[in-house]
């Protein structure tokens, strides 16, 4: 994906962007290639996404916590001072709300082209493969 040169960015995924991502663990991995944060927000209680990103391995940056979307990222905007700032949505309400909170925003199909992202439906991850391979993992 082109980051514009940079990877002082602060990339922000919505849940339901994530959600239409064959394999959101890998795209988590390349995007910390050339992103220097990345998380996930969301107005989902705080349980659902962390059981989405426990599942899928995911290891974020920040998250939302129990507050608006357009809140968090105006709080991981002032907490990660990045030079650039790219929220991934899914429709026009995501545009808007980047546009709100300052934030660039790219829609997950672009974004997946742009990266070489499958989409499609979350696989399930391989239960069997153990967690011996991640340091960060509970």
């Amino acid at each position: 994906m082109d980051s514009g040169g940079s990877t002082d960015m602060t990339l922000a995924f919505d849940l339901e962007a994530l959600r239409r991502l064959a394999y959101p663990d890998r795209v988590f991995q390349d995007a910390r290639q050339w992103s220097e944060y990345v998380g996930v927000v969301s107005e989902e209680p705080t349980y659902v996404v962390t059981n989405f990103t426990r599942k899928h391995r995911i290891r974020q940056d920040f998250f939302s916590g129990p507050r608006s979307r357009e809140e968090s990222l105006e709080n991981v905007r002032a907490q990660f001072g990045t030079e650039r700032h790219v929220f991934v949505g899914v429709d026009d309400e995501d545009t808007a709300l980047a546009d709100e909170a300052g934030w660039e925003f790219l829609g997950v199909e672009d974004a997946a082209a742009a990266a070489d992202w499958e989409l499609g439906d979350p696989e399930e991850p391989d239960e069997s493969a153990g967690d011996d391979s991640r340091d960060d993992w509970p």
